[in-house]
C-alpha cells in the first residue's frame, strides 16, 4: 500500500476502534484508481492494525495486493466507490448512540455544530450484512450524494474525500447522536434549523477543523 495512504488509513482504524466506534467488525477503506480500492483485511485485529493487514481489491472482492482476504462487507465499499466517483474514503463503523437511534426508529437530527455538517442521515432500513452486490446497491442509495448513511440495528456508513474529513465526520456523527439521546431523557432536543445548518457548515467544514478532531484522537495513539 502507498506510503501516502498507508499509516493515515490505519491511524483512522486504530483510532475509530480507540473511540469505540469500531470494536472487532469493522472496516475503512480508501480508494485505489477506478476500478479498486485498499480496505482492512477481514481477519485484522483493528486496535492493533498494522499496514500489514490492508489488502488491495477490485469492486469483485479480487485480490490485487496482499493475500489476506477482505472482510465479508467489502460490497458496502464498492458499490458506494462504483455509484460516487467525488467518493475516496469509506468507513463502515459501529457506534452505540447512533445504532440506538435506529433500533427505536427515532430520526438522527442535528442537535450539535459539528452534526450539521452532516445534514439528513438516512437509514437503510435493514440490518442484515452488506455483503452482496444487491444490498451494496441499496445502501449506495439510500447514501446518494450524502455524507453518511445509518444502518438499522448495525451500524453508519461515512463516506469522505479524504481520510482525515472521514474520520472527523464518523466522530461528529456519533457525537452528536450521543448528545441527541441525552437530550431526550430530558426533553425534547432542539434541532438546528436549515439557516443554522447551512451557517455552521460554512464555517466548521474546513479541512483544518477535521484536522482538529483528527490530531486529538491521534494524541491517544501515542
Amino acid at each position: 500500500m502507498p506510503d501516502a495512504l498507508s499509516p493515515p488509513l490505519v491511524d483512522a482504524i486504530r483510532m475509530l476502534t480507540r473511540a469505540e466506534l469500531i470494536d472487532y467488525s469493522g472496516h475503512g477503506s480508501a480508494r485505489r484508481d477506478a476500478g479498486s480500492f485498499y480496505i482492512n483485511s477481514g481477519a485484522s485485529v483493528r486496535s492493533t492494525l498494522t499496514a500489514d493487514d490492508i489488502v488491495a481489491i477490485d469492486l469483485a472482492g479480487e485480490l490485487r495486493e496482499g493475500s489476506a482476504r477482505p472482510p465479508l462487507e467489502f460490497p458496502l465499499h464498492a458499490e458506494i466507490y462504483r455509484a460516487r466517483p467525488d467518493v475516496q474514503v469509506v468507513l463502515h463503523t459501529h457506534p452505540q448512540w447512533s445504532t440506538l437511534l435506529t433500533m427505536v426508529g427515532e430520526p438522527w437530527r442535528p442537535v450539535c455544530p459539528q452534526g450539521a455538517l452532516l445534514g439528513d442521515v438516512p437509514v437503510v432500513d435493514s440490518p442484515l450484512s452488506v455483503n452482496t452486490r444487491a444490498m451494496g446497491e441499496r445502501v449506495a442509495a439510500a447514501l446518494g450524494g450524502g455524507s453518511a448513511v445509518l444502518l438499522k440495528s448495525h451500524g453508519a456508513v461515512i463516506a469522505a474525500a479524504d481520510i482525515v474529513q472521514g474520520f472527523a465526520l464518523a466522530i461528529y456523527l456519533e457525537d452528536n447522536a450521543r448528545r441527541q439521546y441525552r437530550a431526550m431523557q430530558i426533553g425534547s432536543p432542539y434541532v438546528f434549523s436549515e439557516a443554522e445548518q447551512a451557517e455552521c457548515r460554512a464555517r466548521l467544514a474546513s479541512p483544518g477543523l477535521y484536522r482538529k478532531a483528527w490530531d486529538h484522537y491521534r494524541a491517544k495513539l501515542a
